[in-house]
């Protein structure tokens, strides 16, 4: 990252994304390896990139499942409000979460390693609509500036510089796949920029986690579930 204070240098950063408890399949058991390892990582930060659930019957392993992270920031996705084409989806209502962890075309500061690391989060509801604004919530005196949204295609519409590191979800890495020589044909989006891990526009780099659930089927395929410790460097 181009303007890492050396302070910040090696801040470790775990990404979690999509849950979608409340579907049987094997995402549940996923979601809750991957929150037991990110509680023994002990990772400075802990970011999570929104759909925690599809269906009522999941918001009670949810509480339970957050409870034993560490102190964390999240968004909610589209599933969160039942805003999708998964026929299974059901709307859940209001998603309580512990005070001050859920971002919703907000922002707060914290202080790591004595710099000022700002996190904002964009509603998926405001995103969808073409409404969000994330970059006015961006702090020019911030020494890192982290954006989460459910929606990779964020990055398309953020001004140069508003923040240097976005955390998206939402894609599945394509969920079911077709390997071939070389690569993989991803079902789902066909025509997606922005699939999973990396991707960098001028100074800002993004990092799309595969998630953890699934939708529309209880499975993967080619797609495994992923759960990500991110290490910053300059």
């Amino acid at each position: 990252m181009p303007r890492l204070p050396r302070e910040l240098v090696g801040l470790r950063i775990a990404h979690l994304s999509d849950f979608h408890l409340g579907v049987a399949g094997r995402g549940q058991a996923a979601v809750r390896r991957a929150v037991e390892w990110t509680a023994a990582q002990r990772p400075d930060l802990v970011l999570v990139s929104g759909d925690l659930v599809s269906r009522p019957s999941g918001v009670g392993a949810l509480h339970e499942l957050l409870e034993r992270l560490p102190p964390f920031y999240a968004v909610l996705g589209n599933h969160d409000y039942a805003d999708s084409r998964d026929p299974f989806a059901r709307a859940i209502g209001s998603l309580e979460l512990p005070p001050g962890a859920l971002l919703a075309d907000s922002a707060v500061t914290c202080e790591l390693r004595g710099r000022r690391v700002q996190v904002a989060g964009v509603d998926p509801r405001t995103f969808l609509r073409r409404d969000a604004r994330p970059w006015e919530l961006a702090d020019p005196e911030a020494d890192l500036r982290i954006l989460l949204c459910h929606f990779p295609r964020v990055l398309q519409r953020l001004p140069p510089g508003a923040f240097d590191l976005v955390l998206a979800g939402h894609m599945h890495d394509g969920q079911i796949c077709l390997p071939y020589p070389g690569g993989k044909l991803r079902l789902a989006h066909l025509r997606a920029p922005y699939w999973v891990g990396e991707y960098r526009r001028g100074e800002t780099v993004m990092h799309v986690s595969a998630g953890l659930g699934t939708t529309f089927v209880p499975f993967r395929f080619f797609a495994r579930p992923e759960a990500t410790e991110l290490r910053l460097v300059a």
